[in-house]
């Protein structure tokens, strides 16, 4: 079963609030002498890891099959010529 404390024990004295919550999982906030509020720990998100680039895949996508020597030979020349 959840402890309970007072809106007043909440305002007044959270570190024993904190320890309750701590220890039980939950503490159930009273007010006039009844529940009215659950108090539970905040649990973050994990952050999904983004799936990994295949850059092969990505580069024959590209040019899925290699050019012949002759072709690399002609657009060597056309990109550098007689520097």
């Amino acid at each position: 079963m959840a402890s309970t404390a007072s809106i007043r024990d909440l305002r007044n004295h959270f570190p024993k609030v904190r320890k309750l919550l701590e220890a039980e999982g939950e503490v159930l906030l009273t007010e006039s002498g009844a529940a009215k509020y659950r108090l539970t720990a905040y649990v973050a998100p994990t952050a999904k890891k983004p799936p990994s680039v295949d850059y092969w895949a990505r580069l024959t996508s590209h040019q899925p099959k290699p050019i012949s020597a002759e072709a690399a030979r002609a657009l060597h020349e056309e990109n550098r010529g007689d520097r």
